[in-house]
């Protein structure tokens, strides 16, 4: 399959279904609030490294958590219940996404987290569409997750840690605020081990893009659910 160029005078993508074996499907367009959320509204995401075009992805299959599934283990229900970490949203966004892109990652050498895109989701939230959940350890910032949200949809991004299990508690409260408010899906946008092991799973592109046509409705508001 070929990959589509974007026009960037132009607010438009191609089918996500057309994407390439690898889930590549356009490169170029810019990063403005509107070509993201209309990315994120049809199930496409921007991933690409510093000094390199900007490249909007659609994997099949896709990884998503659906809240209801999500595997808690006993050790960190300990952990959460013993009081060890406290938990805030939309705290310290700009905290959280600048910790994922510097945070050092086993086998990794860089960040695909550049200044362009921290710029673009800062901008995004601020005007109430990107999330974050601060999860601290006396006062510290040691661990959180960002993305954005749309209807029931919380479109997670990137997590990092500081301390053990400090990025999994911080995913486990952002499950309990979607439980809470309504919110069904986690997109979790490609395979990664940990989050099997946490109740994600991979589903058919198709089945994917039916379940986010029928969530993207009443945005969910967690800024105030912390």
């Amino acid at each position: 399959m070929p990959v589509y160029q974007l026009d960037s005078k132009r607010l438009v993508f191609p089918p996500p279904e057309l994407a390439r074996f690898d889930g590549l499907l356009a490169v170029g367009g810019d990063l403005s609030p509107e070509r993201l959320l209309l990315a994120y509204r049809l199930g496409i995401f921007p991933w690409f490294s510093p000094n390199e075009p900007i490249l909007w992805w659609a994997p099949d299959p896709r990884l998503v958590l659906l809240v209801d599934q999500f595997h808690c283990s006993r050790r960190l229900a300990r952990i959460i219940r013993q009081g060890r970490f406290s938990f805030g949203v939309n705290q310290d966004f700009a905290g959280v996404i600048r910790a994922c892109a510097t945070v050092v990652r086993p086998g990794q050498r860089g960040s695909w987290l550049g200044e362009e895109m921290i710029i673009a989701y800062l901008r995004l939230h601020k005007l109430g569409y990107a999330h974050s959940v601060e999860c601290r350890r006396d006062g510290e910032l040691v661990g959180g997750v960002y993305g954005v949200a749309l209807g029931k949809v919380f479109f997670g991004e990137s997590m990092f840690s500081h301390q053990a299990n400090a990025s999994t508690a911080a995913l486990a409260h952002l499950v309990t605020i979607m439980q809470n408010s309504g919110g069904t899906m986690i997109d979790c946008q490609v395979s990664s081990d940990h989050l099997l092991h946490l109740g994600a799973r991979l589903i058919p592109g198709r089945v994917f893009y039916q379940r986010l046509a029928l969530a993207i409705g009443k945005n969910i508001d967690i800024v105030n659910l912390g």
